[in-house]
C-alpha cells in the first residue's frame, strides 16, 4: 500500500455527523470568550440572515454569501484583474462562439454559442459583480436579456438543441447558474419566474425523453443544485419531486468500483451529484458515494501531486505517470466541486483540496498575463508546444501550447475558477456566525447575529506566508461565532485575540470556533507554521513530491517563451471572429532552457535534511505565480538521469526505473509548482 496522502484523509464517521456540532475541546476565558475545537459548524440553528437549505433538505454547514459580498485583495484580486484585462474580459471580442450576430442565445434559431456562452458568462458575470465593473455588468446584462427574451409559453428557454427528437438540456444547466448569480446581485424577480416556469416544463418531459445525451446525462447534478437553489427561495413542493426525477435520469455516480465514464471534466464535476442528492434523502450512502468516487479516481489515476489525476481527456488504464494531465476545464470544475462539497458537508478536507488544486495546478494552466491557456497541464510537464503528442496524451492535436483561441470548452469555462474561489473566502454559518475555511486576503461584508452587519478584513500573503490577520469592523458590539479552519498539514497552530493567545489549543484538521462579543477593531491573528514534508507515490516507482505547507515544490526550470500564430496552432474545432487580431492574441510555446531530468538526493535517515527554505521579497505587482516572481524557493541537491528524456511522442518520458544510472550531485532549486509552467513535481530519488 502507498503511504497515505495527508491531503486526502477521509473520516466517514465525521462526515456522516454533519448535523451536529462535534466539540473536542472547549475553554472559557476570563473575558467570557468561549473557544472550542469542533469538527463542523453547529447546524442545529437556522441562519436568519441568509437563504440556506430549507426543510426537509438537510442543513448546509456553510452558506455562500451573495456575490459581491467578498471583495478579494492581494494576489487573488490581482488574478481577477488579470482575467478582466486578459482572456476572460476580451473573449467576447475574439471567440466566434461569442459573436452576437445569429447567436443561439440572442436570436431564435441562432447557429452558434449554445454551450460556450453560458460557460464563459458564469465566470465573466461573477467577475463583473465582484469587481463592480460597469462595462462588464452591462455586457453581462446583454446576454441575460437575451435569456429572458428566449422564454417560450411552455416554460422552456434558450436554444432548442434537439438530438434524436429530444431536447438537450446541458447548456440550460450552465445558464441557470448564471441566472442565480445575477439574482444574488440584482434581486430581479424575472429569474425566479423563469426558473419556476422552466422547472415546471421539465416536470412534463417523459423520463424516456429526459437527459439521455452524454453531457446532460453525466451532469444532471448541476440541474439539481439549481432546483434546490430555487426551492430554498420559493418553497414550491413540486421542485423536490423534480429533483428526484432528475436524479433517477442522471448517470449513476454511486458505484465504488467503476464510473459511468472516465472523462476528466465529468469526473471532477459529477462526483458531487450523490452528495447533492443526499441533502434531500438524508441517505448517508449517497454522501459516502461522492467520497468514494473522489478517492477512486485518485487511487487509480491520481498518484501524483497537485490534487488532480491523469485523464488528458479520458483516464486510460496504464497511463498513470505524472506526465499525464488534466484539462483546464477539469481544474476549475474540481475547485467548484470542492467549494460545493465544503458547504454541503463542512468537511475541512474539501477546503484543503480546493487550495491544493488552486495553488499548485490551476495557475500553471494559464499564461501569467492571463491572455492564453492550455488545454492540458501535467504534474510533470517539460514541453508546451503545438505538436500532436498522442498517444502520450489521449488527445490528438496541439493540446499543450498556450492558445487563446484553441478549444470550445476550456477557453470559455476557465472563467469561473478565480471568481468562484474568491466568493468562498468568507462564509456564513447556520448559527449566524462567520467562517474562513479557504484562506486569502479580502474584505467581506457579512450579516451576523440577529442581522448586524460587520466587515471582516483578512490580511495575508497566504499560502506563501504563515500569518493571517483578521480585523472586525462593526458599528456596535455583536455576539457571533467565528470559525477558523486549521489545516491538517500544520502543527502548533496559534490563535490570538487582540494580542492574547487563546487557551484552547487548535487541532490540525478541525475548526477552532471563537464565540465572543465582538467590538470594532477586534483582531484575530492566526499563525499556521509551515514545514517541509514529503509524499511517496509508491505505484509510480516510489517517486516523491515535496510540500511546504499547502504548496508543492517543483524543479525550477528556465522557461523559454516562443510566440506563434494562434490561428495556425489551434486545435481543429477552434473558431474566432473575423476581426480578431492573432498578433495581439498570440500562442505561446514554452521550452526548457535548462535540464529537467533530475532525481532528488535524499538523506538516508532524514530525507529532507539537506533541503533549505529561502524566502524572497514579495513581488511588487502582487503576482507570485511566475518563476521570477515567486517569493519562496527551496535549495537542495539532485542528480541528472541521462536515460530520462523526451520520448517518442514528444513529451516528458515516463518516470525512469529506480535503479537508473545517475550523474554527479549538484545543487538544484525548487519553486512552488503553481509558478512553474514547465515542471517536474514528482521526482525519482536517490537515498544517500
Amino acid at each position: 500500500m502507498m503511504k497515505k496522502n495527508r491531503r486526502l484523509k477521509v473520516n466517514f464517521a465525521g462526515v456522516l455527523l454533519t448535523a451536529s456540532l462535534l466539540t473536542t475541546a472547549c475553554a472559557t476565558s476570563s473575558s467570557g470568550d468561549v473557544v472550542k475545537v469542533v469538527e463542523r459548524p453547529d447546524t442545529q440553528s437556522a441562519n436568519v440572515n441568509y437563504v440556506s437549505y430549507r426543510a426537509p433538505l438537510q442543513p448546509l454547514n456553510f452558506i455562500k454569501l451573495p456575490v459581491g459580498s467578498v471583495q478579494p485583495e492581494g494576489w487573488v484580486k490581482k488574478y481577477l484583474e488579470l482575467q478582466r484585462e486578459g482572456l476572460t474580459g476580451h473573449l467576447g471580442e475574439i471567440s466566434a462562439w461569442l459573436e452576437k450576430e445569429n447567436n443561439a442565445w440572442l436570436t431564435t434559431g441562432g447557429d452558434h454559442g449554445w454551450e460556450e456562452v453560458p460557460y464563459w458568462l458564469k465566470g465573466y458575470g461573477n467577475l463583473a459583480y465582484i469587481l463592480n465593473d460597469p462595462k462588464m455588468i452591462a455586457e453581462t446584462k446583454v446576454w441575460l436579456e437575451g435569456v429572458f427574451a428566449s422564454q417560450q409559453p411552455d416554460g422552456y428557454f434558450g436554444p432548442v438543441n434537439e438530438r434524436n427528437g429530444r431536447r438537450e438540456l446541458w447548456a440550460q444547466m450552465i445558464m441557470l447558474w448564471c441566472l442565480q448569480s445575477y439574482y444574488e446581485y440584482s434581486n430581479d424577480q424575472r429569474v425566479i419566474d423563469l426558473m419556476t416556469n422552466y422547472f415546471k416544463w421539465q416536470m412534463t418531459v417523459p423520463d424516456d425523453m429526459l437527459l439521455k445525451d452524454y453531457w446532460e446525462n453525466s451532469r444532471g447534478g448541476d440541474n439539481i443544485i439549481s432546483i434546490y437553489w430555487l426551492y430554498n427561495r420559493t418553497g414550491d413542493k413540486f421542485l423536490l419531486d423534480l429533483a428526484e426525477k432528475i436524479h433517477r435520469n442522471t448517470a449513476d455516480w454511486t458505484k465504488s468500483t467503476s464510473l459511468p465514464n472516465w472523462h476528466n471534466v465529468n469526473i471532477a464535476q459529477c462526483f458531487r451529484e450523490p452528495a447533492t442528492y443526499y441533502m434531500q434523502t438524508g441517505d448517508s450512502a449517497m454522501l459516502k458515494a461522492s467520497y468514494n468516487v473522489h478517492n477512486l479516481i485518485r487511487r487509480t489515476f491520481g498518484q501524483v501531486p497537485g490534487g488532480m489525476f491523469g485523464a488528458d481527456e479520458n483516464a486510460r488504464m496504464g497511463y498513470i505517470d505524472p506526465r499525464q494531465g488534466v484539462e483546464t476545464c477539469g481544474l476549475v470544475e474540481q475547485m467548484a466541486s470542492d467549494e460545493i462539497m465544503l458547504c454541503l458537508t463542512g468537511d475541512p478536507m474539501w477546503a484543503e483540496h480546493c487550495e491544493e488544486v488552486a495553488f499548485n495546478s490551476y495557475p500553471a494552466a494559464v499564461m501569467p498575463d492571463f491572455k492564453a491557456l492550455r488545454y492540458i497541464t501535467c504534474p510533470n510537464h517539460t514541453i508546451s508546444d503545438s505538436k500532436n503528442h498522442h498517444p502520450g496524451i489521449d488527445n490528438s492535436g496541439p493540446f499543450l501550447s498556450m492558445n487563446p483561441f484553441s478549444s470550445r470548452c476550456c477557453q470559455h469555462n476557465h472563467a469561473q475558477g478565480w471568481p468562484y474561489f474568491s466568493e468562498h473566502l468568507v462564509l456564513a454559518t447556520p448559527d449566524n456566525g462567520v467562517a474562513t475555511a479557504i484562506y486569502g486576503a479580502c474584505k467581506a461584508t457579512v450579516k451576523v447575529g440577529q442581522g448586524k452587519e460587520i466587515v471582516l478584513h483578512e490580511q495575508t500573503n497566504y499560502p506563501f506566508e504563515e500569518g493571517i490577520t483578521f480585523t472586525v469592523s462593526t458599528g456596535e458590539e455583536v455576539a457571533f461565532p467565528f470559525y477558523l479552519r486549521i489545516p491538517s498539514w500544520t502543527s502548533d497552530a496559534e490563535v490570538r485575540v487582540n494580542g492574547k493567545k487563546v487557551s484552547t489549543k487548535p487541532v490540525a484538521g478541525k475548526y477552532l470556533c471563537i464565540e465572543r462579543e465582538w467590538a470594532d477593531g477586534d483582531k484575530v491573528e492566526l499563525t499556521l507554521p509551515m514545514s517541509l514534508s514529503m509524499r511517496t507515490w509508491q505505484v509510480n516507482k516510489n517517486s516523491v513530491s515535496v510540500d511546504y505547507g499547502p504548496l508543492t515544490m517543483s524543479l525550477k526550470i528556465d522557461e523559454n517563451y516562443v510566440e506563434k500564430d494562434s490561428r495556425e496552432t489551434a486545435i481543429g474545432d477552434s473558431k474566432w471572429q473575423k476581426g480578431a487580431d492573432s498578433k495581439k492574441w498570440p500562442t505561446t510555446e514554452i521550452y526548457a532552457n535548462s535540464p529537467w531530468n533530475y532525481s532528488l538526493v535524499l538523506d538516508q535517515k532524514d530525507p529532507l535534511k539537506n533541503f533549505k527554505v529561502v524566502r524572497k521579497d514579495w513581488p511588487a505587482d502582487n503576482f507570485p505565480f511566475t518563476v521570477s516572481s515567486v517569493p519562496l524557493e527551496v535549495k537542495t541537491f539532485g542528480r541528472q538521469i541521462p536515460s530520462w528524456k523526451i520520448d517518442e511522442t514528444g513529451i516528458c518520458g515516463v518516470l525512469p526505473e529506480e535503479d537508473a544510472a545517475k550523474g554527479a550531485k549538484e545543487e538544484i532549486t525548487l519553486i512552488p509548482m503553481g509558478a512553474a509552467r514547465l515542471r517536474i513535481s514528482a521526482f525519482p530519488n536517490t537515498r544517500e
